[in-house]
């Protein structure tokens, strides 16, 4: 009775709430049983680093065919079948350490079925949020992220050491069919508004084909080339790049940060494990919130919000990067990961709506562009990283020495400052494309 009690909206927000929790369950879960195994079998860091990187480059190749897909046949069925692939490619693969080829087939299936994902939620939150909503929205949606890295991080590895590494897998792929089940029962596509205002701003607009004058008009062609050589469209790349470095670096390398960096086992630190993606969970909603309040009491402009809670996340963010490898306890560490994830989550609030802002219409479009260059983030930072952390032992480093984990936190912070810079100077709040 509730659901059907509720505007259809907040369904649809809940639904992709839930979407990206699980998502992120199963992200982080690859990592921790996979290092778990990895670790067991004395597999070499370089070998962790392709490993891990691997998901990235099937997400980065299905980033603007996701779009594509979800603006042609919309965003609902697009995310349908994303679910039900990576689900049967989870419940369907062993976790071998020494099966490489294997895992990276995997992971490469399991990151191309993802990689539809995020473009189709924005194309259908585009199509069923009214403006004054979309800040709290996308950032509800989005902190699903976090708050299932932190179930992740929490119950994981435990999971994995009193079942084995395989549980988690089928764990996740039980997830995700239960979510593809609700969604198949609750979603539905969008009603189109006559309301000239909400129209304008691109609320209730359905990319499908409908009839008439309506089919010539929304089958016209997208603009790819107003797109790529818009400079907000690259204010929103370059900070989805550098959001994405450090969350995929911090994401897939702290278990190994703290098993052998400081030498603490994940199973005894209890629930502070957890801390850094709770806390990005509680800031990406307060940034959402915080957003909506500037903008419709017109306290600020939709492009100043953007830059201030932007800026303002992601400089906080570069210091307590930088800031991790000198402290040396677990508290320490648990510390400034928070306040790095945390602050970068606000920041969500600036350049990760943005995409709805400067084209509603093609919301998943631009999603799929940035996202692109987010993945390749994965892809370079992940893998870098491994690479880093072999040629310190090379150099004669213990992985315990800070001097062999500076340069893996100081590359995005040092990101995290220029990005700033570059949405500063070119972002926008205003309709570009109509």
């Amino acid at each position: 009775m509730l659901w059907t009690n509720l505007p259809k909206r907040y369904v649809i927000v809940f639904l992709t709430f839930i979407c990206t929790c699980v998502c992120y369950v199963e992200r982080v879960g690859f990592s921790i049983a996979y290092t778990f195994a990895a670790d067991a079998a004395k597999v070499n860091q370089s070998t962790k680093g392709t490993i891990l990187s691997a998901f990235y480059y099937g997400y980065a190749c299905s980033q603007v065919p996701g779009g594509w897909a979800a603006q042609k046949i919309g965003g609902r069925r697009v995310l349908l079948l994303s679910f039900i692939l990576w689900s049967l490619t989870c419940a369907l693969v062993p976790v071998d350490p020494n099966g490489v080829t294997v895992l990276i087939i995997a992971r490469l299936l399991v990151g191309v079925a993802q990689g539809f994902i995020f473009p189709s939620i924005h194309t259908v939150l585009a199509q069923w949020v009214p403006p004054h909503e979309r800040s709290r929205s996308v950032s509800l949606t989005t902190s699903g992220m976090y708050l299932g890295a932190a179930m992740g991080m929490l119950v994981l590895p435990s999971l994995v050491k009193f079942k084995g590494a395989q549980s988690v897998f089928l764990a996740e792929a039980t997830l995700g069919a239960m979510w593809a089940l609700l969604w198949f029962k609750y979603a539905s596509d969008p009603p189109r508004t006559e309301h000239p205002k909400a129209a304008a701003a691109g609320f209730g607009e359905s990319t499908l084909p409908i009839g008439g004058f309506q089919k010539v008009k929304e089958s016209a062609q997208i603009p790819w080339k107003r797109i790529i050589l818009s400079l907000p469209v690259w204010a929103i790349v370059v900070n989805n790049f550098t959001f994405h470095y450090a969350l995929y670096v911090l994401m897939n390398w702290l278990p190994t940060y703290f098993e052998l960096g400081l030498h603490i086992s994940l199973q005894k630190m209890g629930s502070s494990k957890m801390m850094p993606y709770l806390n990005m969970f509680v800031f990406s909603n307060i940034g959402g919130v915080t957003a909506d309040h500037l903008i419709t009491r017109r306290i600020l402009s939709v492009t100043k919000t953007r830059k201030v809670l932007n800026t303002v996340g992601f400089v906080v963010a570069s210091f307590a990067l930088m800031a991790l490898p000198l402290f040396r306890t677990s508290g320490g560490a648990v510390f400034c990961s928070s306040m790095a994830l945390g602050f970068l989550a606000l920041g969500r609030a600036g350049f990760a709506v943005n995409h709805m802002d400067v084209a509603p219409r093609y919301a998943g479009i631009v999603m799929g562009v940035s996202n692109t260059a987010g993945t390749l983030a994965g892809i370079i930072g992940v893998d870098l990283t491994g690479k880093l952390l072999e040629a310190a032992k090379t150099d004669h480093l213990d992985l315990s020495c800070p001097e062999s984990w500076r340069a893996v936190f100081f590359i995005p912070g040092l990101l995290c400052i220029f990005s700033s810079f570059v949405f500063l100077l070119f972002s926008t709040g205003e309709r570009i494309f109509d």
